[in-house]
């Protein structure tokens, strides 16, 4: 059922510098910095790919990424913009972008881990083509639903469902994470595209660094601020009748995959589905 009530549209996030906020992870000469570090560059060669995480941990908030994918042949490779927790019972939210061959349309997947459960694939085309320009990719994460938007347009919804026995992130802070690195194994084609190194490097951008949640300890099991952020408001816990059209035409046009719908895996369609009204 669509919802008629009044969803707010998340604010519009201010752009800092690189280390307000994240540091690098790992391959430290494979990152690049321009424009007093408003601007990175993740590079990826033979040798190693790179990645950036936050600082803090955080427990909810709205988590946004400015990104301009690998232009050309990109086939092999993943960019990715994630959050996650710690641990064999860790909570992930993510953002991956399966790189593909010149002229082929990059593949989005998404998935969220409860738990240490994951398996909840889903995959679009986008509607733009995300080597050309910045677009803008985020979560929204309240006690009552994620949100994943691209250019704030809600692409998937995964909601608050533990009277069904489905696990939710709410208790586990997160980092939020960003990588580009080689994964022709399975990204392109279920691993028959590999990467081609003679087009390296590979370069991902990325700017914004946004960052509006309730920062907590690894330990922490609470947000002290619950409840007053405008991310927790009652605007927040569900999509407007708007947002949910908007969610249906990317589901009609642009989805290539959707675990709710792979009666292959899920004989039965997973709980959640229904009630997330995303299948």
């Amino acid at each position: 059922m669509i919802s008629v009530g009044i969803c707010g549209t998340p604010r519009r996030p201010t752009a800092v510098p690189f280390g307000r906020n994240y540091v690098p992870t790992w391959a430290f000469d494979h990152i690049k910095y321009f424009n007093s570090a408003y601007d990175v560059q993740l590079l990826l060669d033979k040798y190693t790919g790179t990645g950036f995480q936050s600082k803090g941990s955080y427990l909810f908030g709205h988590f946004s990424m400015d990104i301009k994918m690998v232009p050309g042949d990109s086939a092999g490779t993943v960019t990715a913009f994630y959050l996650s927790s710690q641990g064999t019972e860790h909570d992930e939210i993510d953002f991956e972008f399966l790189g593909n061959r010149s002229g082929q349309p990059y593949i989005l997947q998404t998935n969220v881990f409860t738990g240490g459960k994951g398996d909840r694939e889903q995959r679009i085309f986008l509607w733009f083509d995300p080597t050309k320009a910045f677009h803008r990719y985020s979560v929204l994460w309240n006690m009552y639903q994620i949100v994943f938007f691209v250019d704030n347009i809600p692409i998937r919804v995964f909601k608050n469902n533990k009277n069904l026995g489905v696990k939710f992130p709410f208790n586990q802070p997160m980092k939020i994470y960003n990588s580009l690195w080689n994964a022709d194994d399975w990204a392109t084609r279920g691993g028959l595209e590999k990467t081609d190194w003679s087009k390296a490097p590979f370069i991902a951008s990325y700017k914004g660094f946004h960052i509006d949640g309730c920062e907590a300890s690894v330990e922490a099991k609470f947000c002290s601020t619950q409840g007053k952020r405008w991310w927790d408001q009652q605007e927040f816990r569900d999509l407007d009748s708007l947002q949910w059209r908007r969610l249906r035409w990317v589901r009609r046009r642009f989805t290539i995959y959707n675990y709710c719908n792979d009666r292959s895996r899920y004989p039965q369609m997973p709980p959640e589905c229904r009630r997330n009204g995303d299948y």
